[in-house]
């Protein structure tokens, strides 16, 4: 049997996720090469309004700068683990030292096969809205399987193996199919990475985004995760995203390259503070400066510099990200 979560929102949706592993008739406990967990197979997941994708109830916060890098970072087809692990440095113990990681979600859709998987997809769907071939394909079993006994090739395998995305009734669906879902740290930017991929190309394509749906094969909680998320609470009032990342495809795709170039110079070693505020000042759509205020505050307060940093976020007018920062820097404020 195929439990079924869905609501309006990503956090309403987490939300019930959550109290789900709290009913032994729903989970069982399987063991893990990282620890004993609590597993629910086969999970369905449907999001009725893709673009309200932030988890903002869970605690620990979410690292938002390190979400939105890695939208950038898939969108412009990279694998360069340092691009990445500047806006957080524990990524190495799950992906490997890197310097290219093995299962990157933008290499595998947009170089990976020998070909643009997104640039294809969206020709396809622009020539035949109705067809159902388009898959977009990320698990590669020659390099992926398992060893013969069973030990992993990689560390770095992807969780996420397929995107299915369908036009009907003039949105753009989409079907996720995940292998392995850890709950804490996986799910929430899961629903980030593919709702904003769906947004995306349903801006290429001049539609507007239909549901956004995910199924998690093995949801998984570890034991050792259970306080964290047992102190997840819901918000008092429903914060709403109000930007849109849907836009024509050039101009969409001239955005995402430039965010990408201007990421690499604020992850620059020998970065100065007067060039990283040099760097906000961006003639772009306001979704878009929003995510490279957000960026440049996280790189001004690693560097200290927390005037920048408030600066920075100052010229962001998304109220989700505004709530979503300010819960971030009292949980980098908290002594460790």
């Amino acid at each position: 049997m195929i439990p079924i979560f869905e609501g309006p929102t990503a956090d309403h949706v987490w939300q019930q996720l959550a109290k789900a592993f709290q009913q032994p008739n729903i989970f069982h406990i399987q063991t893990s090469r990282d620890g004993e967990t609590k597993e629910i197979l086969h999970v369905a997941i449907s999001i009725a309004n893709p673009k309200q994708r932030w988890v903002i109830s869970r605690e620990p916060p979410l690292n938002l700068a390190f979400a939105l890098a890695e939208v950038v970072w898939i969108m412009t087809g990279r694998r360069d683990l340092n691009f990445l692990g500047f806006w957080n440095h524990q990524l190495w113990k799950y992906v490997g030292s890197g310097p290219a990681l093995h299962g990157a979600y933008g290499y595998r859709l947009r170089h990976h096969f020998g070909l643009d998987q997104l640039e294809r997809a969206y020709d396809a769907l622009i020539h035949k809205p109705d067809t159902r071939q388009v898959v977009l394909q990320i698990w590669d079993s020659k390099i992926d399987l398992p060893q013969i006994d069973g030990t992993p090739v990689n560390k770095d395998i992807p969780c996420n193996v397929m995107s299915i995305p369908k036009i009907r009734d003039g949105k753009l669906e989409w079907l996720q199919i995940i292998r392995s879902n850890d709950f804490l740290l996986g799910v929430q930017h899961n629903f980030v990475q593919f709702t904003c991929i769906q947004e995306i190309m349903a801006g290429w394509l001049g539609f507007e985004c239909g549901s956004y749906n995910q199924i998690s094969d093995s949801l998984h909680e570890y034991t050792h995760d259970e306080a964290d998320i047992l102190s997840s609470t819901p918000l008092a009032q429903v914060i709403t995203n109000t930007d849109s990342l849907a836009l024509p495809k050039t101009k969409s795709e001239l955005l995402w390259e430039e965010l990408g170039r201007r990421i690499e110079l604020m992850i620059d070693p020998e970065l100065k503070q007067g060039k990283i505020e040099h760097y906000l000042r961006w003639d772009a759509p306001q979704a878009y400066q929003n995510i490279l205020a957000v960026l440049v505050a996280e790189a001004a307060r690693r560097h200290k510099w927390m005037d920048t940093a408030a600066g920075a976020m100052s010229t962001c007018n998304n109220p989700v990200y505004q709530e979503m920062w300010k819960h971030w820097c009292l949980r980098m404020s908290l002594p460790r």
